[in-house]
């Protein structure tokens, strides 16, 4: 099953010692905040094991900002399964809740939520902490990159409910699946996680443009690799697998493969501009520290890259044989057990 796809990554991700005191602290969190408001739901999102994927994209964080990223973790993933395909007017919902988690990091940290719902709500308590310490240039670049996120998801799920989620070509898609899956500004948290921040210059160069955008097309891939059988038990057509089997008029089987082949030829690519980072200290005359920084922004991209790919291989939000509320639900044209949009 596509879940089980292997990889051959170059770089290791350590895990955070923290994953565990951590996890406690988030389930709890996520429960009080009523981002779970079942048992049902609360075991379907025990069983996805975010918590692994924060320990793994971010192994260097502290124990309390350990527990911050993993609470933001949550938001994004329990977000996009709040679609329900079975009710068009759900797009508009999604719209409102969208553009307040859009202007929350925009307006001072804290502010009240003006659209008032358990993911607005915890949202602006995870900025207030996710913010702390970071420098204005910072802020913005995030802000920039979540809000093109979440632009990107409404728009995903306003052709759903017009019926045209399957029309995306494959040279729209891949632009399009960029922006979905949210790696730039995860990318950007890391800096965050170790208290750093890579330079301006070199975020505005053109290879860590490039590099940043290889890495969201390989995670974003393999992603589609790892969840197509759950998309496809959901009827989401936005899915490369998917993309693929429709413009190629090929099988399933051929269209796996392509997906494979392009989601490693991004990965070469990425690894072919890595090796010309140190060519871009030179070029921008980086003193020592500025080299330290962007080495560590290097190592946020790799720590996305392995950290994602080993925790989608045994997280149960991919799994294709999923029982009980969740599976019921999905087939039912919703992606969650809880309803996280209204008060």
């Amino acid at each position: 099953m596509p879940q089980d796809v292997k990889f051959d990554l170059p770089f290791d991700t350590p895990i955070s010692e923290h994953l565990e005191h951590a996890r406690a602290r988030h389930l709890r969190w996520v429960w009080d905040r009523r981002l779970v408001r079942s048992q049902a739901g609360f075991e379907e999102y025990v069983s996805w094991d975010l918590p692994q994927a924060a320990a793994r994209t971010y192994p260097h964080a502290s124990a309390e900002d350990m527990v911050v990223l993993m609470n933001w973790f949550s938001l994004a993933f329990l977000f996009d399964d709040q679609f329900d395909a079975s009710r068009p007017d759900r797009a508009d919902r999604i719209a409102d809740v969208a553009r307040e988690l859009i202007v929350t990091p925009l307006r001072p940290a804290g502010s009240t939520p003006r659209v008032d719902c358990p993911i607005t709500m915890a949202w602006a308590e995870v900025w207030a902490h996710l913010s702390e310490g970071m420098s204005l240039a910072w802020r913005t670049r995030f802000a920039a990159s979540w809000g093109r996120f979440l632009v990107a998801h409404t728009e995903e799920v306003d052709l759903a409910a017009r019926g045209l989620a399957g029309t995306l070509g494959l040279e729209e898609y891949t632009e399009f699946r960029r922006r979905t899956v949210g790696i730039h500004h995860s990318i950007d948290a890391g800096e965050r996680s170790r208290g750093f921040e890579v330079p301006a210059q070199v975020q505005a160069h053109p290879l860590m443009i490039r590099m940043r955008d290889l890495a969201a097309d390989t995670i974003g891939f393999m992603n589609d690799i790892h969840s197509f059988e759950r998309e496809k038990r959901r009827g989401d057509g936005h899915n490369l697998i998917a993309v693929l089997h429709r413009e190629n008029r090929c099988t399933w089987e051929e269209a796996a493969d392509e997906a494979f082949r392009m989601t490693t030829e991004c990965l070469n690519q990425y690894l072919e501009l890595e090796a010309q980072v140190p060519q871009m200290y030179d070029e921008l005359g980086l003193d020592e520290d500025e080299r330290d920084r962007v080495r560590m922004g290097i190592e946020a991209i790799q720590h996305w890259i392995n950290g994602n790919y080993e925790w989608a291989l045994t997280s149960g939000r991919y799994a294709a044989d999923k029982q009980g509320p969740a599976s019921a639900a999905e087939l039912a044209g919703r992606g969650s057990v809880d309803d996280l949009l209204t008060v």
